[in-house]
């Protein structure tokens, strides 16, 4: 059992469980709906409604894989069956922002070329297929190994391997152009 499953086995009630999952994995989990549907007021829609079925779901969690692991896979699931959905495939949304990004202490020229390198890169992350964007999120943002990625996703470790190498190289093409 992880730290973070001990932690939670110990609150007594689900409202006060919910809201320490909320404020432990709230921002990684907006984080990572963005990473899928790269609008911020989605986003923020979909992590409300995966801490509701997270919460809905708090029984079934049997301690076997890491808690953060069932989670992220509760996320990537919503999300995936957002992309699916007939909503995201008929409306437009408005507005696209890049990443969430704020660096304090540079200096206003090194922040502006900072900015504009991450924007580069995250505009390049973000126009990568689902299937590679999702593991390089994983990988490198939330620092997920292989093996957590693959459980995280449903794939095999190998198909995890492949796809992070594949989006490499297209990573590569796109901001050497």
């Amino acid at each position: 059992m992880d730290e973070m499953t001990a932690e939670l086995m110990e609150i007594e009630s689900a409202d006060e469980l919910i809201d320490e999952i909320m404020n432990k994995y709230g921002q990684e989990i907006l984080q990572l709906a963005y990473s899928y549907v790269k609008n911020k007021e989605i986003a923020e829609d979909l992590t409300q409604e995966i801490f509701v079925k997270c919460y809905k779901s708090l029984h079934t969690y049997e301690g076997k894989a890491k808690f953060r692991t069932w989670l992220w896979r509760i996320a990537a699931n919503h999300c995936k069956d957002y992309l699916k959905s007939w909503y995201n495939r008929h409306v437009i949304p408005t507005d696209y922002e890049p990443a969430f990004n704020t660096v304090l202490g540079e200096s206003i020229e090194q922040e502006v070329i900072r900015n504009e390198e991450d924007d580069q890169l995250a505009e390049a992350v973000m126009d990568l297929p689902v299937k590679h964007r999702e593991v390089i999120y994983l990988f490198y943002f939330e620092e997920l190994s292989i093996k957590e990625i693959s459980a995280v996703i449903q794939v095999k470790e190998n198909t995890v391997k492949t796809r992070l190498k594949r989006a490499k190289e297209l990573l590569k093409k796109r901001l050497e152009a």
